[in-house]
């Protein structure tokens, strides 16, 4: 190969590399905007990810995910001592809603820069879903694959900074998404909880088998959702008709690293 037929090919590759600069750069300045928007409207923290090969088929057209998540009142959940309150409960429902309109809002802005996106509700149980007592997509797991911390013995995503303390959101979309921090993932994606079995011992369902959680470990390893589900609605039915418990949540000792 002669001189001028190496800088031809240096030429075509830096025009290559310009043709896909712009596109890159228009992509970083959404999701830029999206962060913005998420944390503008009440949001705590959010993270991307892709998630193509764990999504079941019917999102695969999806394939990045936005998380984003809402740090709890301390202050209503360390009311909780045997039972939830009606605090807490009201609590629940209200952070639910904002991160339904989050959300909502979200995907909407992903429409009109001209992609698709799909959010998933907050809170959500299909009593058909090929896994009981659960939705149509889990957050935790984009949450993890995210790299923003991992899956407790009490079967609930814990926050690298908050803990337990926290609500999530989904929104699954086609516009390409980079991961922030694809290095620092891989060292949290470890569970934290140790030895630690305060949530086991205090769950009065007892629905949680002490494991530790681990990449691909199923939910029932973890915590038997059925359990819990019943404890709840026959115990609790007066508060917030059985759909809260939170003392997991609040005997976990976990406030970040």
């Amino acid at each position: 190969m002669n001189t001028r037929d190496e800088k031809k090919i240096n030429i075509n590759a830096n025009e290559n590399e310009d043709q896909n600069k712009p596109e890159d750069k228009k992509q970083k300045m959404f999701q830029n905007q999206i962060e913005s928007l998420i944390k503008g409207l009440g949001g705590s923290f959010v993270g991307f990810s892709e998630l193509e090969e764990v999504l079941p088929d019917s999102l695969k057209k999806y394939p990045f995910a936005i998380t984003f998540g809402i740090r709890l009142s301390d202050a209503i959940i360390d009311e909780i001592e045997n039972k939830p309150t009606y605090t807490y409960f009201n609590h629940y429902r209200t952070v639910n809603a904002l991160i339904d309109q989050i959300g909502l809002r979200t995907a909407l802005f992903i429409q009109d820069i001209g992609y698709k996106a799909y959010t998933v509700p907050a809170s959500q149980t299909i009593p058909d879903a090929p896994i009981p007592y659960s939705g149509i997509f889990s957050h935790k797991t984009g949450a993890v694959v995210a790299g923003m911390g991992w899956i407790g013995k009490n079967g609930l995503f814990i926050h690298k900074d908050f803990g337990p303390r926290v609500r999530l959101g989904t929104v699954l979309t086609n516009l390409q998404l980079e991961e922030k921090q694809p290095d620092f993932k891989y060292k949290i994606l470890e569970s934290k909880c140790g030895t630690c079995n305060k949530c086991v011992q205090a769950c009065p369902a007892m629905a949680l088998t002490g494991k530790t959680w681990y990449i691909g470990a199923k939910r029932e390893e973890i915590v038997d959702a059925k359990a819990c589900s019943e404890f709840m609605n026959k115990n609790f039915k007066h508060i917030g008709r059985g759909s809260v418990c939170g003392i997991c949540i609040k005997v976990c000792p976990f406030r970040g690293t």
